[in-house]
């Protein structure tokens, strides 16, 4: 399987891709991710002012096949989660780096350094695809 791992992303070996965004940490699950899950039809996430801490859930994807945690890789608080997600949560299979989960505030920045870059990430990908 050959995943998209755009430039501009950090990942995590969950899944998880983040990207800094005026002053907020995006967050949403990696093009591998939702092609594991398959048809992905329900998404269930902390709300608003939740305090996440680096390696806790922050909701679950359902999908015809499986449900899975989405974890966060980073403390923070939650800003906001995409009022689209739970109203066409497919759209994390149209495209899973356009289809973000959540966008954390008062995230812990240095802890950015400990995820994957693209180059990384595709690495990581080669060693489970056997």
């Amino acid at each position: 399987m050959d995943s998209k791992i755009p430039e501009g992303y950090l990942y995590s070996k969950q899944h998880e891709w983040v990207k800094e965004d005026g002053g907020l940490l995006v967050l949403g699950i990696s093009d591998y991710a939702q092609h594991a899950l398959g048809d992905i039809v329900y998404v269930d996430l902390k709300t608003a002012g939740t305090k996440v801490t680096a390696g806790s859930s922050i909701g679950t994807i359902e999908s015809v096949k499986a449900a899975e945690d989405v974890y966060t890789p980073v403390d923070g608080v939650v800003e906001s989660v995409n009022p689209d997600i739970a109203k066409s949560p497919e759209s994390v299979n149209r495209d899973a780096h356009a289809a973000w989960l959540l966008k954390l505030k008062d995230y812990n920045a240095s802890a950015l350094s400990g995820l994957m870059k693209p180059a990384d990430y595709k690495a990581y990908l080669s060693t489970l695809d056997h």
